[in-house]
Parts: C-alpha cells; sequence; structure tokens
C-alpha cells in the first residue's frame, strides 16, 4: 500500500527543502539552474553559496546521481560533479568575466561521495 504525501507537507529526508533559497514555490527559477547558459550557471551557483541548506541538497543530489542542473552550489552532468565549463567553440584569448563561476567548496563530510567528470 502506498501512503500519499499532501502537497504542502514533505517526509523527514526532504523537510530541508523549503528552507533553500531556490525554493520559490512557482518554479520560476528552474531555468537559471538547468540552463546551459554560463552565466545563469553562475547566477546559480550565487543563489547557492549564500543558502542555508546547500550542503543538504549537495548531499541528496550525489546520493540521487542528479542527471543534470546545478545542485548544492555544484553543477552536475550525467551523475557527476563537473569542475568547470567553457562556451562552446573557442576559448577567448581574454576570459570574459561572465564566465567565471564562483568556487563554492565542497563540506568535508561529502568530499567521500563526490564523484566528478
Amino acid at each position: 500500500m502506498f501512503t500519499t504525501i499532501p502537497d504542502n507537507q514533505t517526509t523527514g529526508q526532504e523537510a530541508w527543502r523549503t528552507e533553500a533559497r531556490c525554493a520559490s514555490g512557482d518554479g520560476t527559477l528552474a531555468a537559471t539552474f538547468f540552463s546551459e547558459e554560463l552565466q545563469d550557471i553562475a547566477a546559480a551557483k550565487r543563489i547557492c553559496a549564500e543558502c542555508p541548506v546547500m550542503a543538504d541538497c549537495l548531499e541528496g543530489a550525489l546520493e540521487r546521481y542528479e542527471p543534470y542542473g546545478v545542485w548544492g552550489g555544484q553543477l552536475f552532468l550525467n551523475g557527476k560533479v563537473l569542475t568547470n565549463k567553457r562556451r562552446r567553440g573557442r576559448p577567448p584569448k581574454i576570459a570574459r568575466p561572465e564566465d567565471d563561476f564562483p568556487l563554492i567548496p565542497v563540506p568535508e563530510r561529502l568530499v567521500s561521495l563526490l564523484r566528478t567528470a
């Protein structure tokens, strides 16, 4: 038998989601957190950097092998964390400021779970 959880309640494991800075409730930030554009990815990482539940979000994403997007301040692709991403084509001679991602450290307790691409 399955138990249904009402939309306005969360389970103990997901309770942190209500405190997340990205939890707008209307999904307006989804395009930012799942974008291919470098400036959107950088914006999502900046939002995560100030989030009180960043470590919980990252831990959940690592456990679920999230296939894509920014989770807990890290960029995921195929269940692994990308350490960097660049624009398509030949890199410019002078780096564009908008292409610099904020460096968000992984909490010490999650380093052993980290899979990088």
